[in-house]
């Protein structure tokens, strides 16, 4: 009986994830879905982040040869067109569900998080995490050639899609600290409702709303209120106090 409830109730859900590793402004447009899992347990089906079996997570080397710093003040390094990922850095990764990956110091603590916004009914899910300095350039490759469709020439095409896709090299999802994290679920709740959540609550595990709107003129970057970047718990609750971004609490101290 337990098992044909699990059964009926797979069947009923759908985890998705989207298909894009960018966002519009608008709330995203595009939303794939995923497949459906039938006979797993509802453990898997709620927390689609979350790895089958810790004893089981993958340790995959990433590639171009970013791997895991062992040096202290990991979590705090800057990258942004000012200051690129270092050529030895190094990263072991955890795998977790819908092809997503993340360093692996920081999934107790994503997992974590993502456990109590589930138990206060919220719906979060990861839409895109570590990425190779391959698909980094790809997902610039791609805008780029929005903006040429679009009729803007390659130089103003390049600029454009700069302000949306992060330089290769210049990526923290390359570096596994980062997700972009959105709703798991579009019929039941809007990714307005996570991402509020996540914004009051996020700083608890160590993580801070990378690239608010009000300081577009520091980072650089367009407002995002999908991205999330692991700095550890204190300095995530100084920066959330103070209502700072990361690159001044570095300056800062």
């Amino acid at each position: 009986m337990r098992k044909k409830f699990f059964i009926v109730t797979a069947a009923l859900l759908m985890i998705g994830s989207y298909a894009a590793d960018n966002f519009d402004m608008a709330g995203i447009l595009s939303y794939a879905s995923g497949i459906v899992r039938i006979g797993v347990s509802p453990e898997l089906l709620v927390g689609v982040d979350k790895a089958p079996d810790d004893t089981d997570a993958e340790e995959t080397e990433a590639a171009s040869g970013i791997v895991n710093s062992s040096e202290d003040g990991w979590e705090l390094l800057l990258v942004n067109r000012q200051h690129p990922i270092p050529e030895n850095y190094e990263v072991k990764l955890t795998q977790l569900q819908n092809d997503q990956a993340v360093d692996e110091r920081i999934y107790p603590a994503l997992q974590e998080m993502f456990d109590d916004a589930r138990a206060e009914g919220i719906l979060p899910t990861i839409s895109s995490s570590y990425r190779t300095a391959e698909k980094q350039q790809e997902l610039m490759d791609e805008k780029i050639a929005e903006y040429q469709a679009s009729g803007y020439d390659y130089e103003t095409a390049k600029q454009l899609a700069e302000e949306w896709v992060a330089i290769p090299g210049t990526s923290e999802h390359q570096m596994g600290l980062s997700v972009d994290i959105t709703t798991a679920d579009w019929n039941q709740q809007d990714a307005s409702v996570v991402w509020d959540w996540m914004m009051r609550n996020s700083y608890k595990y160590g993580f801070i709303q990378r690239y608010p709107e009000n300081k577009t003129d520091i980072t650089g970057i367009i407002n995002e209120p999908w991205h999330y970047r692991y700095v550890g718990r204190e300095a995530a609750q100084e920066i959330y106090e103070q209502g700072i971004c990361l690159e001044e609490y570095l300056e800062s101290k």
